[in-house]
């Protein structure tokens, strides 16, 4: 059998609570002998990480296009780097953020034409990059005010209240369109964890290659 990873992604608005999701789910993975790696963007490489603590300096003031193209440039790089080798090692992969953050972000939320992004992701990257399965960590935006007060926010946790529900909004969008995108809505630490491993189970359940590959041998 030829070998083919599992890109699983976690996406949310700020304080949604999706990366200690990511930390649960990779520990529960691990336990499972499951061959599994996390990774996050922008970052995951020497150069992706130059560009995420510019794309994160909160002193900065960045154009919404140039803002694009950055993310889009550490996740070239990710993919080069990281995402296809561990793809063709029969890896699952877990990413604490992915395609869908650029439309939520950069679409919905800084009104980029959504056809421009998906035509630039298709030139750009191809099939390579969607994911087997996302988890949308959904919370009302008002209600991870305390969240992010107790944090320390970069450059995005600091828009308004008005972006974020923007934002939402467009992963909302997003998960009607895509039946990847499994909406998780956030409770307790532990309720929401046993919902991602619900909706996780399904998955290789019912796609009969990967519960041969990761379960059966």
């Amino acid at each position: 059998m030829n070998k083919k990873g599992i890109i699983v992604s976690f996406e949310g608005i700020d304080g949604s609570g999706k990366t200690t999701l990511v930390k649960k789910f990779y520990k529960y993975l691990i336990k499972k002998k499951y061959d599994v790696v996390v990774l996050h963007e922008p970052g995951g490489t020497k150069i992706g990480e130059k560009i995420r603590r510019i794309l994160l300096d909160k002193n900065e003031k960045i154009n919404k296009f140039c803002e694009l193209f950055l993310y889009l440039a550490s996740r070239a790089q990710l993919i080069e780097e990281k995402i296809e080798k561990y793809l063709k090692e029969g890896k699952i992969i877990i990413l604490d953020r992915y395609i869908d953050s650029t439309f939520a972000y950069q679409g919905y939320g800084r009104d980029i034409s959504l056809k421009f992004i998906e035509k630039i992701h298709k030139n750009f990257f191809g099939e390579k990059i969607i994911p087997n399965i996302t988890f949308l960590i959904d919370e009302k935006p008002e209600n991870l005010i305390k969240v992010l007060k107790n944090k320390r926010t970069d450059r995005i946790e600091k828009e308004s209240i008005e972006f974020q529900r923007k934002i939402r909004n467009g992963y909302l969008k997003l998960a009607k369109k895509n039946r990847r995108i499994k909406i998780i809505k956030r409770e307790n630490k532990e309720k929401t964890f046993e919902k991602v491993i619900s909706k996780w189970e399904e998955f290789i359940n019912e796609n009969r290659f990967y519960k041969k590959y990761y379960i059966e041998n």
